[in-house]
């Protein structure tokens, strides 16, 4: 599915992206904080709680989401007069509200990581990071289950391999990278990274279901 699925391959590489960022940060948190305010190893584990307290939010914001889906279920239903009529794509808002928000909270975070401003300013960019992060992951499972009904456990399998595998190379290059570039850059180039994905879920949204057509695996 990898080789021959566009949805797969933009959303797999989307998420790993954002799985690999999050466990690159694992090593840039103490080389920021350590460095920029004198934070000793206890207190930058706390840092750290920015991104909870982002996805915790993100997670209290799922009644928005089923409400902007049932919306959308009731509109597709008046327009086809089918009752329960659905789409996949249907669950790709939160995905797109995540993917502005990521590269928010990582020019936030980045562009402050100066000594003379305060360490609460980049942690609440890290919040916003977290609370895209979730959403945007929520949205991805969900659709690729829907969107690959016969076909989820595959389609959720290579998903896994692309995460695992970001996610076990960005740390091998986090410090190094940020050493060479510096904090801002460094950041600023993740969130770029991000902004580039940022188009893949309205697409996908809106002509997701043509995509799907030609698909062999997808639901049409």
């Amino acid at each position: 599915m990898l080789a021959s699925e566009p949805i797969c391959v933009a959303l797999d590489l989307y998420s790993a992206i954002l799985l690999g960022i999050l466990y690159l940060f694992f090593g840039a948190f103490p080389l920021v904080f350590t460095t920029n305010h004198g934070f000793q190893l206890w207190q930058v584990g706390m840092t750290f709680l920015g991104m909870l307290v982002g996805m915790v939010a993100a997670v209290f914001t799922d009644p928005y989401w089923q409400r902007t889906r049932a919306r959308l279920v009731a509109r597709l239903e008046e327009e086809t007069g089918v009752e329960g009529a659905s789409e996949p794509e249907f669950h790709l808002p939160s995905v797109i509200a995540g993917g502005v928000l990521t590269p928010i909270g990582l020019f936030l975070f980045g562009w402050t990581t100066f000594p003379w401003i305060h360490w609460i300013v980049p942690i609440i960019g890290s919040a916003v990071f977290g609370a895209g992060y979730m959403l945007a992951f929520k949205g991805i499972f969900t659709y690729l289950v829907d969107a690959y009904p016969t076909y989820s456990a595959s389609a959720i399998a290579a998903n896994v391999f692309v995460r695992c595998a970001f996610a076990a190379a960005f740390p091998l290059f986090g410090i190094q990278m940020y050493n060479a570039l510096g904090y801002q850059w460094a950041t600023s180039l993740l969130a770029f990274l991000t902004v580039a994905m940022l188009p893949f879920p309205f697409i996908f949204f809106y002509y997701g279901k043509k995509i799907r057509a030609r698909s062999r695996y997808a639901a049409s």
